[in-house]
């Protein structure tokens, strides 16, 4: 839900987020225009704690970064970011800022469930993001997708089959879709 209509600074939307400091929302500055982030349903948050706890797993067996969840925000390219899920490579360290001075080596965006706003929101996000050097995974729980995104590449489809790598970015990350999106179960109510 985009809150303003008019072109708003990084410095006002600081004296915004300063401003809602009480509140239990979050937001984001994307083109200028202060968007609250809306509360996930519990699927789409069950998609990206579970990406969350891969790549918190794989962080503790190979510790060359740090992930943050939902709450964690970076400046990207004069904007401020909340993706699900991110990952900070060293030498960035997590900050106690609201939103981290540098844009997160990592994205994760869930997009559940997809709007045709929310689809043009996602779309200035990437853009900005891969500028940035991001590398960008969105994940389509409708679709059981994965996009993954990476600077100066064509975009990977990921479908049920595909696993997903980290890349040279988490090098031997790897994870089959089928963990993200497990097989629908049929209802075995007796006839």
């Amino acid at each position: 839900m985009v809150i303003t209509k008019q072109i708003v600074t990084p410095e006002d939307f600081a004296q915004f987020l300063a401003a809602h400091a009480h509140e239990d929302q979050t937001y984001e500055l994307i083109n200028g225009e202060i968007v609250e982030k809306m509360p996930s349903n519990t699927e789409s948050s069950q998609f990206s704690a579970l990406l969350t706890a891969f790549l918190v797993m794989y962080m503790r067996q190979n510790p060359i970064g740090v992930v943050t969840g939902e709450a964690g925000g970076y400046m990207v390219n004069g904007e401020r970011y909340a993706p699900d899920a991110a990952v900070i490579l060293k030498p960035n360290a997590p900050t106690q800022d609201w939103f981290a001075p540098f844009p997160p080596d990592l994205a994760v965006e869930v997009e559940f469930p997809a709007t045709r706003q929310s689809l043009r929101i996602l779309s200035t996000k990437i853009s900005h993001y891969l500028a940035a050097g991001t590398v960008v995974w969105v994940v389509f729980p409708e679709d059981k997708e994965i996009e993954v995104h990476t600077p100066g590449q064509a975009v990977k489809i990921l479908r049920l089959g595909d696993t997903l790598d980290g890349g040279t970015l988490l090098p031997g990350f790897t994870l089959p879709l089928s963990e993200i999106f497990p097989p629908e179960q049929k209802d075995e109510t007796p006839e």
